[in-house]
């Protein structure tokens, strides 16, 4: 069901005059575009009916329903929604938001979950906006928006595809730095503050490798690229991200961690690590390496956005969806802020990004081919949200063997 016509004028208005003055014409009327387009990717009722007769719909609804019940079983508890030319196949709530016998809640389609790497995605969107704007170039290096940054040679094209060589951030200081820095009155480092540090502590981190010698995946990138972001346009990364992303693809319940607003917390879940909670982290205020708080129903409208051509310009999104790294031979690669499942032909097959931070862990998983979409969304570690080979099956109609590369760690997100 569409917008009437008044109101889809009047929303987009709001979207456009709440803008900041600063910010580029182009950004504004980017986001007005998006929102256009965003509304444009509904289907009417007919047109869903005819698709879901198309694709088998019901048929492959029942193979799905089986399949999650496995999961389950194998203790998934999260969120999961799977769509095929916009209509969604499957939607369930499985567990809890809170396992505290106080506060024990179910899970419910509205609850939001921490995307960890997932967040990759949107940060990616958002500096290629900036580039589209023409405030920003690929070939831009560090030094040009922080001087005293230490490590030379580095572009923005190198971060974005994880081809920096810059060392995780995470592992590089130790705690010694907030004494040294901040005396403990600021006990969570902010994403400017990061890049203080290494700028000034000593001796300095060593870099894993020089500028595009080789794919070497870290955190750090995606922290530095937000810097970026904050310090071309004057506004914190979170206000960026909602004004130019969240706010006109009708993304009303995606948030960032950084955000001061009462909303986030409603419906919004914690972390676990089988049952025991996990605190909030010393790096939970660095943001765009992870950070972002969203739904499956927001995350599937961020997909019809990216599968709709409604964020970048085609030729900007296929720059993000290009394959990069060919160092090492496999069907795994990463393009700008997408991992790729590649062909023989070196081609993406599948996009998507998977996420693991302090009990989350996440998949948004999607092919452009068959128009379909995958999206998981745990706060209790389960490995099970990695595993897609079955529901790719389903979708297809025939056999898959491709599966998304995990992450790794509690901090390689």
């Amino acid at each position: 069901m569409r917008v009437s016509g008044v109101w889809a004028g009047i929303i987009a208005i709001l979207i456009i005059v709440g803008c900041d003055s600063s910010e580029d014409k182009k950004l504004k009327r980017s986001a007005k575009a998006m929102y256009n387009c965003a509304e444009g990717q509904k289907l009417s009722v007919a047109e869903e009916r005819a698709i879901r007769k198309e694709i088998g719909a019901d048929a492959k609804t029942r193979k799905i329903e089986e399949i999650i019940r496995g999961k389950v079983r194998a203790g998934f508890n999260g969120n999961i929604l799977i769509a095929q030319k916009g209509v969604v196949l499957y939607k369930g709530s499985f567990g809890l938001a809170h396992f505290e016998r106080s506060s024990r809640d179910s899970l419910n389609e509205n609850s939001k979950f921490q995307l960890a790497s997932l967040s990759k995605t949107f940060t990616a969107v958002a500096t290629l906006k900036l580039i589209e704007a023409g405030k920003l170039s690929l070939k831009d290096t560090v030094q040009k928006f922080f001087p005293d940054f230490p490590y030379h040679g580095i572009s923005i094209e190198n971060l974005l595809s994880h081809r920096s060589g810059l060392p995780n951030y995470a592992y590089a200081f130790e705690d010694s730095m907030r004494i040294n820095f901040y005396k403990f009155e600021k006990p969570y480092p902010t994403n400017g503050e990061i890049m203080h540090w290494f700028a000034h502590v000593r001796p300095t981190p060593p870099r894993y490798n020089i500028p595009d010698r080789t794919f070497s995946y870290s955190n750090t990138n995606y922290c530095v690229l937000a810097a970026i972001i904050e310090k071309i346009t004057g506004v914190p990364f979170d206000q960026f991200a909602k004004k130019n992303i969240f706010e006109p693809l009708g993304m009303r319940n995606t948030w960032v961690a950084t955000t001061r607003n009462d909303s986030i917390n409603q419906y919004r879940t914690a972390g676990y690590q089988w049952n025991r909670r996990i605190p909030k982290d010393y790096y939970d205020n660095v943001v765009g390496d992870k950070g972002i708080y969203s739904t499956v129903g927001d995350l599937f409208k961020w997909y019809q956005a990216l599968n709709g051509d409604c964020l970048l310009k085609k030729s900007m999104l296929a720059e993000a969806f290009l394959p990069r790294s060919f160092e090492r031979k496999g069907t795994r690669n990463y393009g700008y802020g997408f991992r790729m499942y590649v062909n023989e032909q070196k081609q993406p097959e599948y996009i998507y990004h998977t996420g693991w931070w302090k009990g989350y862990n996440s998949l948004f998983w999607f092919s452009p081919k068959d128009d379909f979409v995958i999206i998981l969304l745990g706060n209790r570690y389960n490995k099970s949200v990695y595993q897609v080979k079955e529901l790719l099956e389903v979708l297809h109609g025939h056999p898959s063997n491709a599966e998304p590369e995990a992450e790794t760690g509690e901090v390689d997100i």
